[in-house]
């Protein structure tokens, strides 16, 4: 479930940040006279980036959410086990006492069934719990793609950056250092973050 967790939250910042980006679409014309003047006026605006890994791994929200979510997995890996373990010494016992002949066949069939149930409320519970904890990350990422974009515009209320945009593993092909803003946008997020709303 990790890898899962991971995944989903870089996932669903790197896809709500490029949603953002407003990427032409295939009827758009060429950019006419108008356009290009306006941006050869707005020279002082620059475009900046955001690293997510930085975000995800310096964001005080981020680190709590963390912790939470894998205390959350290990209970759900304990609460799994214990099932297993109980089903594995009840299929064991079960096995015993036929091969001793300590059961009728009328027996054998109404234990038989219920180490099956048990297997298969094992099996619904492992499906929920895990439907469960997806519904979680699902709604920390919203919360942690929420704060970013909240707070990227507050950081931007002066209009200096034109575009921010997020940089995750090679998404960017290049981008110069200088325009990268990370360091002063996971400063000023902790510095807002007021922890979390029990």
């Amino acid at each position: 479930m990790k890898k899962i967790f991971g995944t989903l939250a870089i996932a669903a910042i790197a896809m709500s940040f490029a949603a953002c980006n407003n990427q032409p679409k295939a009827n758009d014309t060429a950019p006419t006279k108008a356009t290009a003047t306006t941006a050869a006026s707005s020279d002082s605006k620059k475009v900046a980036y955001v690293e997510i890994d930085s975000i995800m791994s310096q964001y005080t929200y981020w680190k709590e959410v963390t912790k939470i979510m894998q205390a959350k997995e290990s209970n759900i890996q304990k609460t799994l086990a214990g099932k297993q373990k109980s089903i594995q010494a009840a299929a064991a016992n079960f096995q015993q006492n036929i091969q001793a002949n300590k059961y009728t066949q009328e027996q054998a069939q109404q234990i038989q069934a219920g180490i099956q149930k048990q297997a298969a409320d094992a099996d619904a519970l492992q499906q929920r719990l895990g439907n469960e904890y997806q519904a979680e990350v699902a709604k920390y990422n919203k919360a942690l793609s929420d704060s970013v974009h909240n707070y990227l515009k507050e950081f931007n209320k002066d209009n200096k950056y034109v575009m921010i945009l997020a940089k995750s593993g090679d998404n960017i092909l290049y981008a110069d250092p200088a325009c990268n803003i990370t360091n002063e946008v996971v400063k000023g997020m902790n510095k807002a973050y007021k922890g979390m709303k029990k």
